[in-house]
């Protein structure tokens, strides 16, 4: 135009993208001009600012006579992740995603291609806003629709996982029509808390079909119904008092969670691990370990067992008990104090406790860390598991028994002057009696 050689950006060509610019070449189009910039001598133009404005025109005659449930004629325009934009004779709908078919897609691509002529239907539109919602999958009929009659409660169906959540999984049984199936009703087993855990996109699942709600559209599924309920003849095949191997599945503050087989997981109480004191049960297992277990107790409504490691060894109290009883005099040596208490190890290895104030020794001195001294045994707490020993006691008593021996002694000496000066009374008294009867005779 007049000699200027104007410039045209790719994207100011056409509404819609274009993806070959080499046909536009030698191409007479009109063009509006957009900017001018004289200090450079700079025109840019574009065509596409007037075919908007015909569009707008366009748009907006087809708006006034849109209605919904109209069905039209489009070509597919574009297609993003969300959904595909339609053009309906120049002025562009939107079909969403979840609009495009009964069943589950992740992406449009799927159900169409670029430059495919589509019969799409509108579900609304918004003439202020010039917005078009159009619909693919309401032109045929809803899958549930066409749900066989004869199914029910309790029959076994196949599907594919179409979407997994923390809660449970989709499986589509037809296209179109999904079940959940909860996690709970996965497995027998109490330690599946994830379906991740136990299904995956794209699995083929095979399940029963626990509710079935035509009118909502709703139907739940079970998988773990397919197998047997193990916890039905569980006090069969787990008697109380019963010896097993089982292997830790989880470690917790409390205890130890160990599986018996596929479904049947038992409670090892920190309490029932050891004889012992043990601050965590870490100490003793590892995730994995396989370990014997003795059944303890059931619940078979909450699907709960109680089981025991502890009780397959001899307590080693009864042997302490026999070995120590309350009275005996053991040495013992220091091995660590407190503000309250001393402890205390034995030959054996035995660790026993002894308040501060019954580790005082007989020259009034506190006994210290690593001093060996003997000491009585005051106390046993089965409850507890303590021995509480005293070191005073031993010198104490055997203070005591000197006191008391000593006393008896000097009792006795008493009673041996006493009975001395009582014969020796007795003796004289006799003597003069005799003087007296010769007086009297001799008178």
């Amino acid at each position: 135009m007049f000699g200027i050689e104007a410039f045209l950006p790719g994207s100011q060509i056409d509404i819609k993208p274009i993806r070959d610019y080499d046909v536009f070449v030698d191409t007479t189009m009109d063009f509006k001009i957009v900017k001018i910039n004289q200090e450079f001598r700079n025109v840019v133009v574009s065509h596409k600012a007037l075919l908007e404005a015909e569009q707008e025109l366009k748009r907006a005659e087809l708006i006034s006579k849109l209605e919904k449930g109209q069905v039209l004629e489009g070509v597919v325009k574009n297609i993003t992740n969300y959904g595909v934009f339609v053009d309906l004779g120049g002025v562009d709908g939107l079909i969403h995603i979840t609009d495009l078919s009964w069943g589950r897609i992740s992406h449009p691509e799927e159900v169409v291609a670029l430059d495919q002529k589509i019969n799409v239907v509108v579900l609304d539109f918004n003439e202020q806003q010039k917005r078009i919602a159009l619909g693919l999958k309401q032109l045929t009929p809803h899958p549930w629709e066409a749900l066989s009659a004869d199914l029910k409660v309790g029959d076994t169906v196949k599907g594919k996982v179409v979407a997994v959540a923390d809660y449970g999984a989709f499986v589509e049984v037809e296209p179109g029509v999904e079940g959940l199936v909860h996690v709970s009703e996965m497995s027998w087993s109490p330690r599946l808390h994830s379906a991740q855990e136990f299904l995956k996109m794209g699995d083929e699942v095979e399940a029963v079909i626990l509710t079935l709600d035509r009118e909502a559209r709703k139907m739940s599924l079970g998988i773990k119904q397919l197998t047997t309920n193990p916890w039905e003849t569980i006090r069969e095949k787990y008697p109380v008092g019963s010896q097993h191997k089982a292997t830790v599945r989880n470690i917790t503050n409390f205890g130890v969670f160990a599986e018996l087989e596929d479904g049947v997981e038992g409670l090892i109480h920190i309490s029932d691990l050891s004889w012992n004191k043990i601050k965590h049960p870490a100490e003793m297992v590892q995730s994995g370990d396989v370990i014997d277990v003795v059944i303890l107790d059931f619940d078979e409504n909450s699907h709960k067992l109680s089981l025991g490691h502890k009780q397959l060894t001899p307590n080693p109290w009864d042997e302490l008990e026999a070995k120590y009883p309350v009275g005996t005099t053991v040495d013992a040596t220091v091995t660590a104090t407190s503000d309250k208490n001393t402890t205390l190890a034995l030959a054996d290895g035995t660790e026993v406790t002894a308040f501060n104030r019954e580790m005082v020794k007989e020259d009034g001195k506190q006994a210290l860390v690593g001093e060996t001294l003997p000491v009585k045994v005051v106390d046993l707490r089965r409850s507890t598991r303590t021995v509480r020993v005293s070191h005073v006691r031993t010198y104490q008593e055997v203070k005591a028994a000197r006191e008391t021996a000593e006393a008896e002694s000097a009792k006795k000496a008493i009673k041996k002057v006493q009975s001395n000066v009582e014969k020796t009374t007795l003796g004289d008294i006799s003597a003069l009696a005799a003087l007296k009867e010769q007086l009297e005779k001799g008178e």
